[in-house]
This record gives C-alpha cells, sequence and structure tokens, in this order.
C-alpha cells in the first residue's frame, strides 16, 4: 500500500491495515530502521510495578499451575473453615 508523508512527519495507517491487527487509538508502535527500510512494530507497554508478572520465573509458575487447573488437580473450598481444614490448619 501506497501512503504518504503528511506535515509534521504523519503517515496515516490504511483503515484495513488497522483492523487486521486491531489497532486502535492511543496504541504504541516501534519505528525501526533496518537496510534502508522502515518496520513498524504494535506494542504493549506494561508498567514497571507489573512487571514481575511477566518475568520467565512467575510466567513458569502460571504454566505449572494452569496444567494442574486443566488436570483437575485443584481443589475449592466454600468457607474459611473448610479451607483450613483442607490445609491440615484446623483452627
Amino acid at each position: 500500500m501506497l501512503v504518504e508523508i503528511q506535515q509534521k512527519s504523519q503517515v496515516t495507517i490504511p483503515k484495513e491495515l488497522l483492523k487486521k491487527l486491531k489497532l486502535k487509538p492511543g496504541d504504541k508502535l516501534q519505528v525501526e530502521e533496518k537496510d534502508g527500510r522502515l518496520i513498524i512494530t504494535p506494542v504493549a507497554i506494561i508498567p514497571r510495578d507489573q512487571m514481575w508478572f511477566y518475568s520467565k520465573e512467575w510466567q513458569t509458575e502460571e504454566m505449572k499451575v494452569e496444567q494442574q487447573v486443566r488436570e483437575g488437580r485443584v481443589k475449592t473450598a466454600k468457607s474459611k473453615e473448610e479451607l483450613l481444614k483442607g490445609l491440615g490448619l484446623n483452627e
């Protein structure tokens, strides 16, 4: 698709691409130059206070828990007392 650079170096991304990539106003894009080409990549910004969740260690543990859920290896409790009893921590 051919687009034109407008005033203030602005470029309009064609509507079809916005829809296909599910982009909306306010989304962030990383712009890089490589071998004379511009590469534009959508990115998600993660607040610093939430970065721990995306660490390799945390995600590894999340995958283990998801597997346990899929295998039905989880228990539920209807009350605090039932939970403590199930954990062997009777009051």
